[in-house]
């Protein structure tokens, strides 16, 4: 078992970016709701407490015991946690005289701390809190104060416990990566041996004992996910791995044939079902977001079934699950609201009756195109930009008819292979089409036209958690415009989306 850092998830929309931070220094890292147990394996040779929305003034305040932690294992606490630990070990907290949030000027106070090796006595970091500690507990050392905070960073004396009332994770903290990596390695002493290579090779040997001699079946849909999970299970169990890719009439413009050519030479045993007809019948009149998604959802699992039932003895169903997904239905507050229904995942195992193995559920996004790089995954699915699994269903915003389909590929397509043939594409994370139920006037030619509008949308991000909008060249956009309108029949107008995420979401339903 690798060397762990457990994240203690106390509510912060910044935990998963403490994860990745920690796991960029090639440390495995796991995080967990502060009220769910957990044990101090030998393993296990940090604990890092995130921040929170809750004042830990509260009466109902999430807390965790922070001196018992203390005096087993090495503790950094990030805002909320860092308050937490002042509060419980004498300190005061109250609150801010004024919210403090944003950039501020870190000066260090204590150069020989370990925490901060190697930081610039001035540095940049990023607040956000609403209480602050107005004075440390004794038997602490105060490491670093800004203008208005006295105590923005402190330790423990002759303890390697430590807290900083910034969000050292966040990318507005140059030195942050610095703090943590000082932390997980110099402190925690982690080796920083979990790399893709050895993730591969454990995969492998994990898969083979699992699964053994059994037949796996694999929904396919030329995603980066799946086709990483689909190579990893093939290198574990050969030709014992059934995949099955689904035209559900919503994808890219040629892009069944296309993802079914690209592993024609991975020597998988791939089955490709044209049921787009059957998802256009049971997508009609529907123009509510959730109820697309469940109809699709519902459509594929009963394609995906019927086409499994031919495969005999197939007794597993495996799945491209990563990281953000596991996080999310254990998440502080419960399984969240619904934000959205995956279409590949509910209700096929029960249906099936199958087991399910994931084997990617440990790795973030970025980790899963590493894993994919050492296995020599195709380097054009290995860069592909994420696609939902509803596909263009939620990119038409209305109905869905297969004549709206059609416009979209055809404006997707230009959209992407101009960021293809201008060098962009791998510039952007993530980029697509929305089909617009508005119509707008226009002149073409001597003609009035009361036609489409399309929006383009592009973002920049490292896993899709927050994203901003891709600063694309006018002249770049002025020419997709143009082509898109000169070429695509039904469409006169062309907006771009310069919304960034928070708040807007990356895609629109």
């Amino acid at each position: 078992m690798h060397q762990t850092i457990l994240i203690l998830d106390f509510g912060s929309q910044f935990t998963q970016l403490i994860a990745r931070r920690v796991r960029e220094q090639n440390v495995y890292c796991e995080i967990i709701p502060f009220n769910k147990p957990f044990e101090l394996g030998a393993h296990v040779k940090g604990v890092i407490l995130s921040g929170g929305p809750s004042s830990v003034r509260d009466v109902d305040a999430p807390s965790v015991d922070t001196i018992a932690l203390r005096k087993k294992i090495p503790v950094l606490g990030v805002c909320y946690g860092a308050q937490l630990m002042a509060l419980q070990a004498g300190g005061n907290v109250a609150p801010s005289t004024k919210r403090e949030y944003g950039r501020a000027a870190l000066q260090l106070s204590a150069h020989e701390s370990a925490l901060m090796q190697d930081v610039h006595p001035q540095s940049q970091v990023w607040m956000s809190h609403a209480d602050t500690i107005l004075h440390a507990p004794e038997n602490t050392t105060v490491l670093a104060s800004t203008n208005d905070v006295k105590c923005a960073a402190y330790q423990f004396d002759n303890e390697d416990n430590f807290g900083v009332q910034f969000h050292p994770e966040v990318v507005h903290s140059i030195e942050g990566k610095t703090i943590i990596k000082n932390f997980v390695i110099n402190i925690c002493g982690c080796k920083g041996d979990w790399t893709p290579n050895a993730f591969v090779e454990e995969s492998i040997e994990n898969i083979r004992g699992i699964v053994g001699n059994d037949r796996v079946l694999l929904g396919l849909s030329g995603g980066v996910d799946s086709s990483v999970a689909a190579l990893l299970l093939s290198k574990a169990i050969g030709k014992n791995l059934y995949c099955i890719f689904v035209d559900n009439g919503l994808l890219r413009h040629n892009e069944f044939q296309q993802v079914l050519d690209a592993f024609a030479h991975f020597d998988l045993n791939i089955i490709g079902v044209d049921a787009a007809q059957q998802f256009y019948d049971a997508l009609k009149g529907i123009s509510d977001p959730e109820e697309k998604r469940k109809a699709i959802g519902k459509t594929f699992i009963d394609v995906f079934d019927a086409e499994a039932h031919k495969i005999q003895d197939v007794k597993w169903l495996a799945q491209g699950t990563i990281y953000p997904d596991v996080i999310e239905s254990v998440s502080v507050k419960g399984p969240s609201a619904t934000i959205k229904s995956h279409h590949n995942v509910g209700g096929l195992p029960e249906k099936m009756k199958l087991k399910v193995i994931e084997p990617l559920r440990s790795l973030f996004k970025d980790e899963v195109r590493l894993v994919g790089d050492t296995l020599q995954l195709d380097h054009n699915i290995l860069h592909r930009h994420p696609f939902p699994g509803p596909g263009l269903g939620i990119r038409i915003l209305g109905d869905i008819t297969a004549h709206k389909v059609e416009i979209l590929q055809k404006v997707d397509d230009i959209f992407i292979n101009g960021l293809k043939s201008h060098n962009l594409y791998e510039k952007v994370w993530q980029a697509g089409s929305i089909l617009l139920p508005v119509k707008s006037v226009g002149v073409m030619g001597d003609e009035r036209t009361y036609e489409n509008c399309v929006a383009l949308r592009a973002v920049t991000s490292v896993d899709g958690m927050t994203a901003d909008w891709a600063h694309l060249p006018y002249e770049f956009l002025a020419h997709i415009s143009n082509e898109i309108i000169n070429s695509v029949k039904g469409v006169n107008r062309v907006v771009y989306d310069i919304s960034s995420k928070p708040p807007a979401t990356i895609e629109w339903e």
